[in-house]
């Protein structure tokens, strides 16, 4: 599925709930800012509350001056008054209240920070390696960041240890004195099967969502970070959880380490060009026409090691793991190229592995601009294609391994001979 165009921001991941094994997902590992998906976690451990006695869905919990101040999206509470648990829950599920999240926050932590502390700590234990929780609500702090895996982990983890207490986020509308409010996932009004879980937009992440759907007795989890709207947002969850259901039946799975080009029929040339195209090379050729679709797969299925050099850095055309160790040829990078490699990534296919070394040459720079894509394909019952970047000493590689572990983007360091 191509990229949509407001990728700037654009990450997305959707699994099969039962196992979580990954149907789809690009970028899945960019950290951004979760938005008002946090309350997902605050309800995670108000459900552990419920779930453990110390709270029930009649415990009053009290509203503090700071909990009142909250900016919109809020009910309005005012300091000094009380609200029910389950009150709490339908503001967070529904309007996504802000105010409530913190009044959550207080009943739970004694202070929003040490809850957050708390949010911090249950994620690493559910295993959102790259979460860090700085507010109960989602508003904006620069120190709270996500990934859409993690997102995806904790919905999981919502559906599958709290199971009673997700039935919540299926609640379409609550009143709250008087005043009927409705729920914020349109999504989940009108996609056959979907049943939660969680809007969330600051300007700074974009337009996300959480969503979850059931087809007979198979369950998928959709995320969806950076939208460039609620309607296109929705829209494009729409399409990858119908390739998600698509792909349940056939067994396939595809897991993309970044976002392809915004032209997804770009041949590895243009995608290489736009990685290196920086001052002298800014004039690098275009690139060539998308060859038709029987030419590439033909191209894929030769696997030759023929070498093309574009704009200063060397591509490699995918080779067998036994080729890669014995070819020398004239045009092999390996000739002149220190013995340090970094991986990027795994891919059962040629394409999202040539994608991936693409995008993170892209983000190193001049940092790898001697260095050359290796496509480097392991045999065996179901093909691997591993993306890696060649021809490194150990200095490059180990700040090449730096640099995209700040861009989120994985990496791993293969030593001489490894």
């Amino acid at each position: 599925m191509a990229t949509p165009a407001w990728a700037a921001r654009y990450a997305s991941i959707v699994i099969d709930a039962s196992n979580g094994k990954v149907l789809h997902a690009a970028n899945p590992d960019i950290r951004s800012y979760p938005a008002s998906l946090t309350k997902v976690m605050t309800l995670f451990l108000l459900f552990d509350e419920l779930e453990s006695g110390r709270m029930n869905l009649d415990t009053r919990l009290s509203v503090s001056a700071h909990a009142a101040g909250q900016a919109p999206s809020k009910l309005g509470l005012r300091p000094g008054e009380t609200i029910a648990v389950r009150d709490v829950i339908l503001a967070l599920v529904t309007k996504s209240a802000n105010d409530a999240a913190v009044v959550a926050a207080e009943g739970i932590g004694g202070t929003e920070a040490e809850f957050a502390q708390m949010m911090t700590r249950k994620a690493a234990s559910l295993g959102m390696t790259r979460t860090v929780y700085r507010n109960a609500s989602g508003l904006p702090n620069p120190g709270q960041m996500s990934t859409v895996r993690d997102q995806a982990i904790l919905a999981r983890a919502m559906i599958n240890r709290h199971a009673g207490s997700y039935r919540y986020f299926s609640t379409r509308q609550f009143v709250w004195k008087g005043q009927t409010i409705n729920t914020h996932n349109r999504l989940m009004l009108r996609y056959p099967g979907a049943d939660g879980i969680k809007t969330g937009y600051i300007q700074a992440s974009g337009f996300n969502l959480i969503s979850s759907a059931r087809r007979d007795d198979q369950r998928i989890i959709g995320v969806v970070f950076g939208g460039a709207s609620g309607t296109s947002r929705d829209n494009h969850m729409k399409e990858l959880l119908d390739k998600g259901f698509a792909r349940m039946k056939t067994g396939e799975s595809i897991e993309v380490a970044a976002a392809p080009s915004a032209d997804d029929t770009s041949d590895i040339d243009s995608l290489v060009a736009a990685a290196q195209a920086t001052g002298a090379v800014a004039a690098a050729k275009a690139a060539a026409k998308p060859a038709q679709a029987k030419a590439k797969a033909k191209a894929v299925k030769t696997a030759h090691a023929k070498v093309t050099k574009t704009a200063n850095f060397k591509v490699a055309s995918a080779k067998t793991s036994s080729q890669a160790k014995g070819h020398k040829g004239r045009n092999s990078a390996a000739d002149n190229a220190p013995a340090w490699t970094i991986q990027v990534g795994a891919f059962k296919d040629y394409r999202p592995a040539q994608q991936a070394a693409a995008q993170a040459a892209r983000t190193l720079g001049q940092l790898a601009a001697k260095g050359s894509i290796d496509i480097n394909k392991l045999k065996g019952n179901k093909p691997v294609y591993r993306a890696r970047l060649a021809g490194l000493n150990e200095s490059q590689a180990r700040a090449a391994c730096k640099r995209l572990g700040k861009s989120g983007q994985s990496c791993k360091l293969i030593a001489p001979d490894a």
